[in-house]
């Protein structure tokens, strides 16, 4: 007897609460470095057998690692109703819609290739811009936000609405359930990263080094003061945080709580990947 849609799907929240939550999350990326222009934003494509995500280079960072560093483990074993990698884009995003009560959190998701969106959004995180093919989601909402003092132009309190619903959504996850789902739904992530050019490498390595990159992120006292370019473009004054990753610099544009917080849940995430 076939499984229905509901007993089959619940776990599939390991795409985003692991593999992928932080790419809603770390939606601004596309403005990381175009702050308060608009951007155009690569529609989803229809979805079909014969849509192709636009192939996009694995970042230097993701070189094949000598051995497997963070295994998942063997005797977790992959759900046996897991679809195939191109017939999984519906069912994702259908489970995704059930577990937060609706697609208000979702709504900058792009559904289609979701997996292989979501694999390549993460393995861009760490790096200096982030091409539009790579994205899994739709640009935040709105522009900086920002307040003039004596001067100084720096992100201005209310700055921190933009990300509120979404820091959240992920935060409010539970990391221990997550992971268990992560586990089954591994061998389509897996997939993914090798065929994104990592045929050797193993994507949890990858995700917990993604991970470790924006627990580093420094945190500053806030306000932080920012400048326009001679093209408009708000760019960090200090040239030490205007020169993070597209990852790091989301989370300087959050204020202060919501930062740490975010840095709890992937404190929490990452020890469910690597079992340290």
């Amino acid at each position: 007897m076939q499984k229905s849609g509901k007993a089959i799907w619940p776990w599939v929240l390991g795409v985003v609460v692991i593999g992928g939550a932080g790419t809603w999350l770390f939606s601004d990326t596309l403005r990381a470095l175009v702050d308060d222009v608009q951007v155009p934003v690569q529609a989803p494509a229809a979805q079909g057998a014969d849509t192709k995500i636009p192939p996009v280079p694995a970042s230097p960072a993701s070189a094949a690692p000598p051995s497997i560093q963070h295994p998942v483990d063997p005797r977790d074993a992959a759900d046996p109703a897991l679809p195939a990698l191109a017939d999984s884009d519906g069912p994702v995003f259908d489970a995704l819609t059930a577990l937060f009560n609706g697609d208000g959190a979702l709504a900058l998701l792009l559904r289609d290739h979701l997996v292989q969106r979501v694999v390549t959004h993460i393995d861009n995180l760490d790096t200096p811009s982030v091409p539009t093919p790579a994205m899994a989601v739709r640009a935040l909402p709105g522009s900086l936000q920002v307040d003039t003092v004596e001067g100084t132009t720096h992100i201005a309190a209310a700055n921190a609405a933009r990300y509120a619903p979404y820091v959240t959504a992920f935060t409010a996850l539970d990391a221990t359930a997550a992971g268990k789902a992560y586990v089954r739904i591994y061998p389509l992530l897996q997939q993914a990263y090798a065929e994104l050019g990592q045929p050797d490498a193993y994507f949890n390595d990858r995700l917990v080094g993604v991970i470790d990159h924006l627990l580093q992120a420094p945190e500053p006292p806030r306000p932080l003061a920012v400048t326009r370019d001679e093209r408009g473009r708000y760019r960090f004054v200090d040239p030490a945080l205007q020169s993070r990753s597209v990852g790091q610099k989301l989370l300087l544009r959050m204020d202060a709580g919501q930062a740490h917080a975010v840095k709890q849940q992937l404190r929490a995430l990452r020890a469910v990947l690597s079992r340290d």
